[in-house]
């Protein structure tokens, strides 16, 4: 009888002592929650929007660029082609651009020639900040210092000097132009580029960022080099 009391003491010792550990082990690992406010929340939530509607153009694109491939390919085989070439052309950035867009222009800080501070030249990283912040806002093509953004664009620093396309980058003072698809797109770009930051990151390193006024009609020149390509080949004809 005293056996079977000592039993069930113990069983019921067992179920209250595993509820206190499983109490114990939540209060100390708590699950972890969303500490972000709500104006970040709202900020990834407008990238997000961003590259859906981005997805959405391009794909609007491919579709309008099919129909249109279907509809002159029974007409005209060569001519659907031949637009559709140019259309990846154009794309590839092989072709000059001439549209809407601005212009900026980075130059020494009058702060830093007035105490005596050469400026050797800009550094990669701050090129790249600041084509990171033209991308962002509808920047489709853009030259820096005459050399002409692709996709591949290599921007790093090779003994030393800046290079762009494996180019080499004049000290300042140099143009970067960048061209949009409307005016609008500009007009937003300009605002961006007024109000961020990058500006003050170019200030520290002594140098100066003028961003022009948009401009109805800005060129931007062609990317002039031959494009590497790991994946594709020319095959020989009837293959």
């Amino acid at each position: 009888m005293k056996q079977g009391v000592y039993v069930r003491f113990t069983f019921i010792l067992l179920i209250v002592g595993f509820m206190v550990a499983v109490q114990y082990n939540t209060v100390q690992k708590p699950e972890s929650r969303d500490t972000r406010d709500i104006w970040e929340i709202r900020q990834e939530l407008s990238t997000e929007k961003q590259l859906h509607s981005e997805l959405l153009s391009e794909i609007r694109d491919v579709n309008e660029t099919i129909t249109k491939y279907e509809n002159l390919q029974s007409e005209s085989p060569a001519q659907a082609l031949n637009e559709t070439l140019e259309t990846l052309r154009a794309k590839a950035g092989l072709t000059v651009v001439t549209g809407p867009g601005l212009e900026l222009v980075i130059e020494p800080s009058l702060e830093g020639i007035a105490l005596g501070d050469n400026v050797t030249g800009i550094s990669p990283d701050l090129l790249v900040r600041l084509l990171n912040e033209i991308n962002r806002f509808n920047g489709h093509a853009v030259s820096i210092d005459g050399k002409r953004i692709i996709h591949s664009s290599p921007i790093r620093d090779i003994n030393g000097q800046t290079t762009v396309n494996s180019l080499n980058v004049r000290t300042p003072p140099f143009k970067i132009r960048i061209g949009t698809e409307t005016m609008d797109d500009a007009e937003k770009l300009y605002n961006h580029l007024q109000s961020s930051m990058i500006a003050d990151d170019f200030f520290i390193d002594n140098l100066t960022l003028k961003i022009g006024e948009p401009k109805e009609q800005i060129s931007i020149p062609a990317y002039d080099q031959s494009i590497e390509n790991d994946y594709l080949k020319n095959t020989s004809k009837g293959d």
